[in-house]
């Protein structure tokens, strides 16, 4: 199946172009925003609750489309995409929610291969392939554990390892840490910092100051739908 491809840019360089997003009854999400975001960066997404992270995150996945402006991911036109072009093109975008979004009768394991059996993959390569990422994660030994048997960082490192079985080229965490507490806070960004050092690009979105100003890595911050700031060592600054 052909993707649509209006401009092509190189490798899977992420490119917003003057990109806004308006609700009729919420008002303005995203205002003329244009970013750039190249292969192997470790990148976030900045501010406040409402600042227009999230509406980011589903514009880049193409769960939502916007009132103006291109999104481009490499070859594809993220917004000219068609429902049936869609699933495809999320298999190169790993995606980590707050919530983990674990299917709660599934074992570790499952909720992982669950992933590839949607995507149709055979029964050898998924044995092969879902013990290796559950392992990268620190999880080898938890294979057989349900999600109520798993403390909240466990859970989070399950997600991680569904965003990962595709071998992704980006994952996007849209805010991985706001369950947990501060040690597995710090787990789950060492392991975020471990997969961008493997050579995938990581985009985090998170309002958690102490963890953007530990990274110190790029900070996109927002406010209020526009980028106020764009640092390649960037601090959690708003004024």
């Amino acid at each position: 199946m052909e993707f649509s491809c209006l401009v092509c840019y190189d490798s899977l360089v992420i490119v917003f172009q003057g990109v806004s997003k308006h609700y009729s009854d919420r008002g303005v999400a995203l205002e003329d925003v244009s970013i750039q975001i190249d292969p192997g960066e470790f990148v976030s997404l900045a501010g406040r609750s409402g600042a227009g992270k999230s509406t980011v995150i589903k514009l880049l996945i193409g769960e939502e489309r916007p009132s103006k402006g291109r999104i481009f991911f490499g070859q594809y036109e993220v917004n000219k995409l068609q429902d049936g072009e869609l699933p495809a093109f999320r298999r190169h975008i790993g995606v980590v929610f707050q919530d983990f979004r674990l299917l709660p009768a599934k074992t570790a394991y499952e909720n992982v291969a669950f992933a590839l059996e949607v995507a149709g993959r055979p029964q050898r390569e998924i044995m092969e392939l879902v013990p290796q990422v559950l392992d990268m994660v620190g999880l080898g030994d938890k294979m057989k554990n349900f999600p109520s048997e798993l403390s909240g960082g466990e859970r989070q490192r399950v997600a991680i390892a569904r965003a990962m079985i595709h071998r992704p080229e980006v994952v996007i965490a849209d805010e991985p840490t706001g369950n947990l507490d501060p040690f597995h806070t710090f787990e789950i960004i060492k392991l975020l910092e471990k997969i961008n050092q493997l050579g995938t690009t990581v985009v985090l979105a998170t309002h958690d100051r102490e963890v953007i100003n530990n990274l110190e890595r790029r900070v996109i911050t927002l406010d209020k739908g526009r980028v106020i700031r764009d640092e390649k060592k960037g601090k959690y600054i708003l004024v």
